[in-house]
């Protein structure tokens, strides 16, 4: 599952089978595996021609990126190309968006390995920097929700008080002029 991670030289993560170099790879997989699932859900038993059609728009609209997006894409084509009912020229190839030329990790890389320490100094040397600049952010968001409530300006916090204060006092002054003219009825003899 995402996140099991195995110490070794790095951090591996681990999804679908597979081992990532970083967390946001092995969630992206994990949410593909989660689209894939929906969609065997709603295609149950397709037609080759609806298939067809899904696998297009999935290719189209980029919607499998790592290999586990990309293995379920294989799927469908061979699935495709065993239909009769589909031409082979119809079925486009799966594009892959990475290059692979220079990716092959050495074993050992001297380079790397002398620059994390300064990296990692300047981490610790800008954590105090952080730590303030999140409490500024922390006493500014306070001091706009004093501001909000101290306000008599209707807002999202008071607004439900500021109407029913309105129309208490909408009805306050109905109640009077309505005795008013009930007692100017009165002595004028005026009947309902």
């Amino acid at each position: 599952m995402m996140g099991d991670g195995r110490m070794s030289d790095k951090q591996e993560w681990i999804a679908e089978g597979f081992s990532f170099e970083n967390m946001k790879d092995a969630r992206l997989a994990s949410e593909e595996r989660k689209k894939i699932a929906y969609l065997e859900s709603r295609m149950g038993q397709a037609k080759p021609e609806e298939v067809l059609v899904i696998y297009e728009k999935a290719i189209q609209d980029r919607v499998f990126k790592t290999p586990v997006g990309i293995i379920y894409l294989r799927e469908l084509q061979s699935f495709l190309l065993g239909a009769e009912e589909i031409e082979n020229d119809r079925i486009p190839p799966i594009p892959i968006y990475v290059s692979f030329e220079g990716t092959i990790r050495e074993q050992t890389a001297p380079a790397k390995i002398r620059v994390k320490p300064a990296q990692q100094q300047k981490t610790v040397q800008l954590l105090p920097l952080s730590l303030i600049g999140n409490a500024l952010l922390v006493i500014a968001v306070i001091a706009m929700f004093v501001i909000t409530l101290m306000s008599d300006v209707p807002n999202i916090l008071n607004y439900e008080n500021a109407l029913l204060n309105k129309y208490s006092t909408w009805e306050q002054e109905l109640t009077e002029r309505e005795q008013t003219i009930r007692e100017k009825e009165r002595e004028m003899k005026i009947e309902e």
